[in-house]
């Protein structure tokens, strides 16, 4: 394991499957919010809909297209970058239920703000600038505080406390 630190930033590669990982949950649910059924006031859905495309587009120019890993993934790095990517993967769909309802907005919205934020990761990176820099306070108002629909907040406090429990869990997480 020294070795691998000694050649690899352990860090950049979390960091990089990270944002992977929520490259792959913006595109698969992108715009895909379902404003019926909690009945939202679509001023908020679009607005959650543009920042995912910001966020999708900022997260496009760190990583590489998707294909590259692909093709890639017997090189060390890349290996471990979806070792780590995989990793995140199988721990939401072990602590989501079957059929559970989910946002994976504010999934991935907790998921990157607890990790740049809270845990401070690659604070020092000029690349991550954005995600560093992102005023993540100002969503979690909209989407909890003032929220009127009681059913989604309680939801989006779901997303938070799983993304606490995976972000936690994958900061500890050693790459093989």
């Amino acid at each position: 394991m020294l070795q691998l630190e000694m050649i690899l930033n352990i860090s950049k590669i979390k960091t990089e499957a990270l944002l992977l990982f929520c490259k792959d949950l913006i595109l698969s649910y992108q715009n895909n919010l379902n404003e019926n059924s909690f009945e939202i006031d679509k001023e908020i859905i679009e607005e959650f809909n543009n920042i995912s495309n910001d966020m999708l587009k900022q997260i496009s120019n760190v990583t590489l297209p998707n294909q590259y890993y692909l093709q890639n993934r017997k090189h060390y790095k890349i290996k471990s970058i979806l070792d780590a990517y995989n990793f995140i993967n199988n721990e939401i769909s072990t602590n989501l239920k079957k059929n559970e309802e989910f946002n994976p907005s504010m999934l991935y919205f907790s998921l990157l703000a607890l990790w740049f934020k809270e845990l401070n990761k690659e604070s020092h990176s000029k690349e991550y600038i954005y995600f560093i820099l992102y005023p993540y306070s100002f969503v979690y108002d909209k989407l909890l505080v003032k929220m009127q629909n009681q059913d989604f907040k309680r939801l989006n406090i779901k997303m938070i406390e799983l993304a606490e429990k995976i972000i936690y869990k994958f900061d500890s997480y050693n790459l093989k």
